[in-house]
């Protein structure tokens, strides 16, 4: 059985009991949990149309923000990115010019650098992904497009058509690096560049 706690460690409290073997479903909730995060935060965050941001964070020129979004504190995000919700970024995360974020979580002190795509991805603390690698949350090319993941060697299915990656802390992602839907990295794991992790072969269409 998966268990977030083994990729990141104190996993936020908002990752209710139910979500601790599933993280697709976490992602799948997002839309659900994330406004009630928001209505509960402090003076500290400026809120307007389901989009908090932290007083401190910096986002420079163009950047489109779609709710709902939670920014926090000492969060950077550069020119032009895209962040198309429900997305959460922890603590100093930041976030590169021209990066698309979709659907995903991302944990204390992650950065993301420019020219990046992160999808339906749950992210741990202090993760680095260099520019262009990719989370694709997709089977753009196969009939069945359930996501399936590799646990302990055994298949488990998700149930959903959108899921990215499980990252754990710490964990390095080279430039132009792709990760498959369903990829769960361990924590400190290396991803080489141009790199394409695949954990699941396409066995059948």
């Amino acid at each position: 059985m998966l268990d977030i706690t083994a990729y990141i460690e104190d996993f936020p409290s908002f990752a209710q009991r139910q979500y601790d073997h599933s993280p697709w479903l976490l992602l799948s909730n997002l839309p659900e949990i994330l406004p009630g995060i928001i209505a509960s935060l402090s003076e500290d965050y400026q809120i307007e149309n389901e989009i908090a941001i932290h007083k401190s964070a910096v986002i420079e020129q163009g950047v489109t923000l779609k709710g709902p979004l939670l920014i926090g504190e000492n969060c950077f995000i550069g020119a032009n990115a895209y962040l198309r919700g429900p997305v959460f970024l922890g603590h100093g995360v930041k976030i590169g010019p021209g990066c698309e974020i979709k659907q995903s979580i991302l944990l204390t002190g992650t950065a993301i650098a420019h020219l990046n795509y992160i999808g339906d991805s749950l992210i741990g603390r202090g993760v680095n992904f260099e520019a262009g690698s990719v989370a694709a949350n997709h089977y753009n090319e196969r009939h069945n497009k359930e996501i399936s993941v590799m646990l302990n060697y055994e298949l488990v299915k998700t149930g959903c058509t959108k899921f990215g990656a499980l990252v754990g802390d710490h964990a390095r992602i080279g430039a132009n690096a792709v990760l498959s839907p369903g990829t769960l990295l361990e924590r400190d794991a290396v991803v080489g560049r141009l790199q394409l992790v695949e954990q699941i072969k396409n066995t059948a269409s």
